[in-house]
């Protein structure tokens, strides 16, 4: 094989082909370069990704392989510039004898346009993400916070206290007196087997505990709202 000619006659071919994109760098040995890029490329918006593929023809090429280096790198991931020349050389390998110059810059030119779309799509699904993470986060900012049986029992225990609800009930029966309404609702233990069974037999529920957060405002403390109902004073106003 005349492997002066076959180069010539494959030089000639590529200027054609890339006509305004085809520069020679040196004629001894021939070194040229191409530049690749994807369709979007912009500089000035700094889109895309584009890099110039410089090309060694070796003496014995296409017999053997071109030496193939990446120069002017665009936007390119560390990890960019060393998974095109692999997928490059594996190229070369599957096309040695002829010659490859066109064929190698077609597919160089497809893995950048796929990579990209990969780039594209995975900052896309990331982004996506973030914004459903922060909209997952407002929502249970707004629904509350959701409850089990032993996240509501902790709830309770904690309430009880702050509000020193067992320490009233202490007091309260070593004075021998009555409980106030307030009072007696608050130890009322049956409430909370009404609460657990609530929470047992349905779906997980929210509670709002700002909803008790107001109730020392309440007047729930006067004896005359203990005092029990007597018959006597009640009085039909309606005949």
């Amino acid at each position: 094989m005349d492997y002066a000619e076959e180069q010539k006659g494959e030089l000639e071919a590529l200027e054609s082909i890339y006509y305004g994109d085809f520069t020679v760098i040196s004629n001894s040995p021939c070194k040229f370069a191409i530049p690749i890029k994807t369709d979007d490329h912009d500089p000035e918006t700094n889109a895309g990704l584009s890099c110039d593929l410089v090309i060694t023809y070796t003496p014995k090429y296409p017999e053997e392989p071109p030496i193939i280096e990446i120069d002017n790198a665009e936007n390119f991931e560390q990890s960019f510039e060393i998974a095109l020349l692999q997928h490059l050389d594996e190229q070369m390998k599957e096309n040695l004898g002829m010659v490859m110059i066109f064929t190698l810059v077609s597919s160089a030119q497809e893995w950048l346009h796929n990579k990209y779309e990969e780039e594209k799509n995975a900052k896309e699904e990331c982004e996506a993400q973030k914004l459903r993470e922060l909209e997952e986060a407002e929502r249970k900012r707004f629904e509350g916070t959701r409850v089990s049986i032993e996240t509501f029992l902790k709830w309770r225990q904690q309430f009880e206290e702050e509000m020193g609800i067992d320490k009233k009930r202490e007091l309260a029966d070593k004075e021998g007196r009555k409980l106030t309404g307030r009072e007696l609702f608050m130890t009322d233990n049956t409430l909370n087997e009404s609460d657990l069974k609530f929470l047992d037999e349905g779906d997980r529920v929210k509670v709002d505990e700002s909803l008790f957060q107001d109730m020392d405002d309440l007047d729930l403390d006067d004896d005359e709202d203990d005092e029990d109902f007597d018959p006597n004073n009640y009085h039909d106003y309606s005949s």
